[in-house]
């Protein structure tokens, strides 16, 4: 289960709509059919809401939407756990894990978290309370710049040399830019988030 909520979304709802409506577009290409359980949707012009299968990756929505040009600020909470059978968008499902995101949505909020995840296994759930919020942080404190050689590094996958000549910069502007903006950090925290979660032995009850 993945909700991302848009932040501050009500100072400027419209703006809010079209972002989510960009980012639903976005994530339907980035997640194959066999990676998608129900279609990406929004509620309210301001939460995103999916259903992924365990060996998508959930880290990816959070890094696309983090990185893409029209980013706007959110709030990303992972939980694996159960759902009840059904058909249609997440935003029509139901089942334990969509109650244990809707409270840790909030939970995450007044601890001003931007990336949160929970699998109901308390060793991994220890681990990732300390890596998912770091993860945003990192996300939040980059420039445009820096998020575009971002997207070029842990999107694409394309290495420092050929972000290089895909922006017609030196190699040595991307690694500076690159080490300043803990790209590399980020990709390992993405990948340790992933890893625990996929891991977890156990989902929300």
């Amino acid at each position: 289960m993945l909700f991302g909520d848009v932040v501050r979304s009500r100072r400027d709802s419209l703006t809010s709509t079209a972002w989510l409506r960009a980012l639903r577009a976005d994530l339907k290409g980035a997640y194959p059919p066999t990676e998608r359980l129900a279609a990406f949707e929004f509620t309210q012009g301001d939460e995103l809401q999916g259903l992924l299968s365990t060996n998508a990756d959930p880290t990816r929505a959070v890094l696309r939407a983090a990185l893409h040009p029209k980013a706007r600020a959110m709030r990303w909470v992972i939980v694996r756990g159960g759902i009840d059978p059904g058909r249609g968008p997440a935003t029509r499902r139901s089942g334990a894990a969509f109650i244990t995101a809707r409270e840790r949505l909030g939970a995450a909020a007044a601890r001003r978290e931007l990336v949160s995840a929970v699998t109901g296994d308390h060793r991994t759930d220890e681990l990732l309370d300390g890596t998912a919020p770091l993860l945003g942080e990192l996300l939040e404190d980059l420039s445009r710049r820096q998020r575009e050689i971002a997207w070029l590094m842990l999107v694409d996958g394309l290495r420092q040399s050929e972000v290089a000549d895909r922006l017609r910069v030196s190699r040595a502007t991307v690694s500076v830019a690159s080490d300043r903006a803990h790209i590399r950090s980020i990709g390992e925290l993405a990948r340790v988030v992933r890893t625990l979660v996929a891991q977890a032995s156990v989902g929300p009850t």
